[in-house]
């Protein structure tokens, strides 16, 4: 007998997903936290670790993202494979673009991020091979698209006078924050969604999931634009 029913396990991942979302803000960095960026210098490397790890956790694209990308994969070596491309994209782009002051407009960047969620729902419908007949290289776009989602964490960091003092070290360090803030995040997305399979998992309720997430893809790029639009 089911104890769990399942339109209550749907519930709870969305409602969870949307607490992400609720505040558009709160992926930026707080006051106290964007202190001590402005001031850290060569040491205090645990608590750029940290700070990376939290600035994942509370970063609801790239988890909206993510989750998109695991829906479908039920074994751990897809999982891992995708996830690491993620990670991966992510990681090089975060660092050149805070090391290698590449700059790129906040707005415009997480846009591409909001398009990246609608990407992947649109993917887990099937909506490509119905339209086009062919299904994009889901290898290629994770990866592509983790390389915008690295921009758009180093945009958040060069909106600061980061100290020159060790910054290479602070970097890796905030990277490695990040990457595990991920796992973590991971981890927990893959309860809520081993749980609501063992539950019964129907195509319908499949497509509600996805529904949803494009439709907060679709919000977050309108939020963005917007901003870019009437941005100064």
């Amino acid at each position: 007998m089911n104890l769990v029913k399942p339109d209550l396990l749907l519930t709870g991942l969305f409602c969870l997903l949307g607490l992400l979302s609720v505040d558009v803000m709160a992926h930026g960095v707080d006051g106290a936290d964007a202190a001590f960026m402005q001031t850290s210098g060569a040491g205090a490397l645990p608590t750029w670790i940290y700070l990376g790890a939290k600035h994942m956790v509370t970063g609801y694209d790239h988890l909206l993202f993510l989750f998109g990308v695991i829906f479908f994969l039920y074994r751990l070596a897809d999982v891992a494979l995708y996830v690491s491309l993620f990670a991966l994209g992510h990681s090089l782009t975060l660092l050149a673009g805070v090391l290698g002051d590449i700059r790129i407009n906040p707005f415009l960047i997480d846009a591409i991020i909001g398009l990246s969620i609608v990407y992947k729902a649109l993917d887990n419908l099937g909506a490509f091979q119905r339209w086009f007949g062919i299904r994009p290289d889901t290898r290629a776009a994770v990866l592509i698209f983790g390389l915008c989602h690295g921009f758009g964490l180093a945009t958040k960091l060069q909106d600061f006078s980061l100290s020159p003092d060790g910054l290479i070290g602070k970097m890796l360090a905030f990277n490695l924050g990040v990457e595990l803030g991920q796992l973590c995040a991971l981890g927990l997305m893959l309860v809520l969604l081993n749980a609501w399979r063992a539950h019964g998992f129907t195509p319908t309720q499949a497509v509600s999931a996805n529904a949803l997430l494009m439709m907060f893809g679709f919000l977050l790029t309108g939020y963005q634009l917007s901003g870019f639009i009437l941005q100064p």
